[in-house]
């Protein structure tokens, strides 16, 4: 691998990522519909989502480590972080398919949820780990991305398409 191609690793991964967060939910209503439970059918997709979190996240992650020969030791402040981490992806998840049961269309709760996460991202980021100079050292085409991105959920929300029509039923009469 040359140096230029390790500079762009990263964002291979990163546009892994987008691709798959990007089916997410569109995969989590279709597997919840798919369920044939109306009641119950959002909990059992998410239930099955936990098993391939736990294929992904555990066995994956196992794999690496042993591959890499990792040592298995593991400081506090990393597991409560980690755990944390886990903790709100998995309650976001949660709330997709609340927001879903509530009869928000993947199209919108998604792009809503896209919009606006790297909004808290930045600002809690930022909020951390302050650049040089404060807030006040902003860029201003940092702000207006910002602001874009919130223009972008808005508009996305406020003019999704209108659902196709039911099909119909043709009558057996004939």
């Amino acid at each position: 691998m040359t140096n230029s191609s390790i500079g762009y690793t990263w964002l291979i991964f990163a546009l892994v990522t987008v691709v798959s967060w990007g089916l997410y939910g569109i995969a989590l209503h279709t597997g919840q519909i798919g369920m044939n439970d109306p009641v119950n059918g959002r909990y059992k997709a998410f239930f099955v989502v936990g098993i391939a979190y736990f294929l992904t996240a555990m066995l994956g992650s196992a794999l690496v480590l042993w591959l890499n020969g990792a040592h298995w030791d593991f400081p506090m402040k990393g597991m409560v972080w980690s755990l944390v981490a886990g903790l709100v992806g998995s309650i976001g998840a949660f709330f997709v398919l609340l927001a879903f049961g509530a009869k928000g269309s993947p199209a919108v709760v998604m792009s809503i949820v896209f919009a606006g996460a790297p909004i808290v991202n930045a600002i809690t980021a930022i909020s951390l780990h302050p650049p040089a100079g404060g807030w006040t050292s902003l860029r201003w085409q940092f702000v207006l991305g910002i602001l874009l991105a919130a223009a972008g959920g808005c508009l996305v929300s406020l003019y999704k398409p209108n659902p196709a029509p039911p099909p119909q039923v043709q009558s057996s009469s004939e």
